[in-house]
C-alpha cells in the first residue's frame, strides 16, 4: 500500500538550485564553469573579523542562545539601521532567524491563516509564492513591467482590485535589481496601513545600490515586516543568518514560533555576525566590484544578442529579455550552459507567465569570471549566427 505523501511539500522546486547541480556535474567532469546564476558573493567575511570568529571558536561550547538571538548581536543591528537609514530602531523588536529563509516562514506563520490572500510582484523571488503555498496561503501574482519597474506600486494594486490580506515587496528586488523609488515606498506602506494590509519588506539586498540607496521601510511606520539577511551585503550567505524587524503584535507569536521550530539560530553565527558589523567598512570593495561586473555585462550582452535588461538599480542581478533569442529559457540556459560554459538562471523561477522569454544573469562574481563569461556569450553570438 503507498504511503501518502502530504500536499504541502508539493510545491515547484527552485530551478536555480537544479542549475547549480547541473553546474556541478558539468565542472566535475573537468569541463569550466563560470557561475553567473547564483546570487552569492564570490568573497566571505573579511580576515579581521575570522580572527575574531576562530577566538570565539575556540573560547568555549557553542550551546544555544535565547530564541530572540543574542542581545549583542541585536544592539548592533539597531546601530546598524542608525548609521545607514539614520533611524532609531528598538533592539527589542528585532529577532534574529536562521537566515532570512527562516525569517519568511515565521513571519508568514505568525502573520497569515490558511486560505490569506498574499500579493507579490512577477518577476518576483520564487520562495516567497512557494512557502506561502506549502503554508495554505494563496499567492496572488501581481505582474509588473518596466512601466513601475518591476516593482507593485499602489497603482498597480488598485489596477489589480483584489482583495489582500498581506503584500511582499522587495527593493533592490531579486531578479531584476530595481530600488522602488522613495515616494512609491512611502505611499505603498501608507496604502497598507489604512487598508489592513500586512506588508512584509525584504531587505535582504539593502547596502547593494549604484546611485540613490534604498529606504527601508523600518522608519516609515511600525506595522511592516522587515527581513533582512547577513548573506548578500555581509557576504555570509552559508552561515545562515538573517533577521526580523517586527511589529509589537508580532513579537511574541514570532518568538513561540522560533522557540519550537528553530530554538535559536547558529550561536557561532551570531558571534560573525557581530564580527561582520564590526567590520562593515571593509565590505564596500565589493560594491565596487559589483558596479564594474556590472557595466561589463550591461556593454557586452546586448552585442551578444540579449535584448533589453530591467533597470539593474541595485543587488546583482540582470533579468534580460531573450525572447528575439527563445521562447523556452530553460532549455536555452541548459544550452547556454553546454556550449559556452556560462549559468545563468532561466526566467520561468521568477514567473510563471512571463518567464520563458527571460534569463537572469548574477554578477556577484570575480571581475575576471564575469569578463571571461561575456566574451564567451559574445562568441556563442557568432556560432549561433
Amino acid at each position: 500500500m503507498a504511503l501518502k505523501v502530504a500536499r504541502r511539500g508539493l510545491i515547484p522546486p527552485f530551478i536555480v538550485m537544479d542549475v547549480m547541480r547541473a553546474a556541478a556535474e558539468r565542472e566535475a567532469t573537468g569541463a569550466e564553469v563560470m557561475h553567473l546564476e547564483v546570487g552569492q558573493p564570490s568573497t566571505g567575511l573579511p580576515e579581521q573579523a575570522l580572527d575574531e570568529v576562530a577566538r570565539r571558536l575556540h573560547s568555549g561550547p557553542m550551546g544555544y542562545t535565547v530564541a530572540l538571538g543574542l542581545d549583542a548581536l541585536r544592539e548592533a543591528i539597531a546601530l546598524h539601521y542608525q548609521r545607514t537609514q539614520g533611524v532609531a530602531v528598538d533592539p527589542g523588536r528585532i529577532i534574529v532567524t536562521t537566515g532570512s529563509s527562516a525569517g519568511f516562514i515565521l513571519a508568514f506563520l505568525a502573520a497569515f491563516e490558511a486560505g490569506d490572500r498574499v500579493g507579490l510582484a512577477a518577476p518576483g523571488y520564487p520562495a516567497y509564492r512557494h512557502i506561502l503555498k506549502a503554508l495554505g496561503c494563496e499567492p496572488v501574482i501581481l505582474p509588473t513591467g518596466p512601466e513601475t519597474r518591476y516593482q507593485p506600486t499602489v497603482a498597480v494594486l488598485e489596477e489589480a482590485g483584489m482583495d489582500l490580506d498581506g503584500l511582499i515587496v522587495a527593493s533592490p528586488a531579486n531578479p531584476t535589481g530595481t530600488v522602488m523609488p522613495a515616494a512609491d515606498l512611502k505611499a505603498l506602506v501608507a496604502y497598507c496601513g489604512e487598508r489592513g494590509i500586512r506588508l512584509i519588506s525584504d531587505e535582504i539586498y539593502h547596502g547593494i545600490t549604484y546611485g540613490e540607496a534604498a529606504l527601508s521601510t523600518v522608519g516609515l511606520a511600525e506595522h511592516p515586516v522587515v527581513v533582512n539577511s547577513f548573506s548578500k551585503y555581509f557576504c555570509m550567505t552559508g552561515w545562515r543568518l538573517g533577521w526580523l524587524v517586527l511589529p509589537p503584535d508580532l513579537l511574541r507569536p514570532v518568538e513561540c514560533l522560533t522557540q519550537n521550530l528553530f530554538i535559536s539560530p547558529p550561536a557561532l553565527s551570531q558571534y560573525a555576525g557581530l564580527a561582520a558589523l564590526r567590520h562593515h567598512g571593509a565590505f564596500e570593495e565589493n560594491i565596487r566590484r559589483y558596479a564594474r561586473n556590472r557595466q561589463i555585462l550591461l556593454d557586452a550582452l546586448p552585442a551578444a544578442g540579449f535584448g533589453a535588461f530591467a533597470p539593474a538599480d541595485g543587488a546583482f542581478y540582470l533579468y534580460g529579455d531573450v525572447s528575439g533569442l527563445t521562447d523556452d529559457s530553460l532549455g536555452f540556459c541548459a544550452r547556454m550552459l553546454a556550449e559556452t560554459g556560462v549559468a545563468a538562471t532561466p526566467g520561468l523561477d521568477f514567473d510563471d507567465a512571463r518567464g520563458a522569454h527571460f534569463v537572469r544573469f548574477s554578477f556577484s562574481g570575480a571581475t575576471e569570471t564575469i569578463e571571461k563569461a561575456a566574451r564567451r556569450l559574445l562568441e556563442w553570438k557568432g556560432g549561433r549566427g
